[in-house]
Parts: structure tokens; C-alpha cells; sequence
């Protein structure tokens, strides 16, 4: 069973590009050893206690996350979104990944003068949290990662988080940072409708990433998931 959830791990990690994230979840019955259509009880008793412990640990023999059932996209095992390294817009000082260690963290990629899917975005991520236990929902961060850095400066883009939810937080880096970011994290953004060095829109992926407490990436979450979706999978991320 082991193996099963690692291969599936291999082929999710393996499915993603830089334009297009598409997974497929591949299931395999397992096998059970019979003869003459008897179960042998001990093997039974073995099975149940194996179960037992992976559901009290949340995690697997070899140290990975025991496989979950989520509504959104499994991607425990990406070999994507390894690192980041940006500023904090609120105190403009470095943070990387292991920062947000200790909670369930949501990554999403936007700017300011998005007219559509940031702000849209943001309300649904402060909607989700309103829905969980308070408990729960003092476990998750909901970070910004700002892909217009020109425009979107420190103090601006904190009001901006804050207008959604005071806990928000948001980052942001030069140029080349924003691009490194936006590469290992798989997020394809671009400008559009320019009509002047100030006025433009950009055009930018839209799904939201979930890391795990432990500072390991776990959930894809498509812009079209609803508040009681993502509540309920960062409820089960943060029980794992």
C-alpha cells in the first residue's frame, strides 16, 4: 500500500507544466491474500492495526503524509514549490518558506489592480476561513504573492491583504525574485492591455497552492473552489 501511494505521488508530481496543471488520481484495488476463499484473521488483525496507526500518525512508514481523501487536487510529493524568497509587505523583511512552518499556509498569485480574479479570490479565502472552527482557523495563513511589484508597493499592497481579512499577509520582491518565484511555483503571468508604463492589467495564473504545517506542499485549489470546499480540505489538512 505503501508503494501505491508513493507511485501516485510520482505521477501527480510528474503531470504538472508551466502552462497548464492537469492531474489525474489513479486508483488501484489491492490485492488480498486468500485461500480458498478464506481470509486469514491474522492478517486481518495485522491490516487493522496498520490502519490504525496511519490514521493516528498522518503519516506513512518512510515519513511522508498518508494519503487523504480532499475535495481539490491532491499534490502531496510535487517536486514544485520548494522554495521562495521574498519580503514581507508589512515589515519588509525576508521571508522564505520555512516562516510559514507551524500552519496550514495558502499561496495565492495576484496584484492589486486585478479587476476580477484577486479580489474575488481573496473574499472566498476569508469566506473559508469564517467557516471553520475559530481553533482551526487561527492555523492557516492566507498569503498574497504580489506578480506586479512596480505597481504594488509594500504599504499599499498591506491595506490591500488587510481590506480582506486583517490576518492576511502578503510579499513581494524585485523583479527577477518575482520570476524565480513565479517559476518554481509554476505561475505564468504576463502584461496586457498596456497603456503606459502605469496602466495595464496582467494576466496571471489563478490557482492557490496549500502547504501543510510541517512546510510541505499539499493542495492545488482552482480559483473556482467554493468557501465551504477549502474549508473543509484545510480542516482535514490541519487533522492530518
Amino acid at each position: 500500500m505503501q508503494q501505491g501511494v508513493a507511485a501516485t505521488e510520482q505521477r501527480n508530481a510528474a503531470s504538472v507544466d508551466a502552462q497548464h496543471v492537469g492531474w489525474v488520481e489513479a486508483r488501484n484495488p489491492a490485492s488480498t491474500p486468500r485461500q480458498a476463499g478464506f481470509i486469514n484473521p491474522a492478517y486481518l488483525l495485522a491490516l487493522a492495526a496498520a490502519l490504525a496507526i496511519a490514521f493516528l500518525s498522518g503519516c506513512s512508514r518512510d515519513g511522508k503524509p498518508a494519503a487523504l481523501k480532499f475535495n481539490t487536487t491532491d499534490i502531496t510529493g510535487a517536486s514544485f514549490g520548494q522554495s521562495l524568497s521574498l519580503n514581507d509587505a508589512a515589515t519588509q523583511q525576508p521571508r522564505t518558506l520555512a516562516d510559514f512552518k507551524g500552519k496550514a499556509t495558502v499561496f495565492f498569485f495576484g496584484y492589486m489592480f486585478c479587476p476580477d480574479y484577486c479580489p474575488t479570490t481573496m473574499t472566498t479565502l476569508n469566506a473559508a476561513l469564517a467557516k471553520m472552527k475559530p481553533s482551526d482557523a487561527e492555523n492557516v495563513n492566507v498569503v498574497f504573492v504580489t506578480v506586479d511589484p512596480k505597481r504594488d508597493v509594500p504599504a499599499e499592497l498591506t491595506k490591500y491583504v488587510n481590506a480582506f481579512n486583517p490576518k492576511f499577509k502578503a510579499l513581494y520582491g524585485t523583479d527577477e525574485q518575482t520570476a524565480a518565484v513565479a517559476k518554481e511555483f509554476k505561475i505564468v503571468y504576463q502584461k496586457a492591455q498596456i497603456k503606459d508604463e502605469n496602466t495595464y492589467l496582467v494576466d496571471h495564473s489563478t490557482q492557490m497552492y496549500v502547504f501543510d504545517p510541517q512546510g510541505r506542499i499539499r493542495l492545488l485549489v482552482r480559483h473556482e473552489a467554493g468557501a465551504d470546499t477549502i474549508a473543509a480540505d484545510l480542516s482535514t489538512l490541519l487533522r492530518s
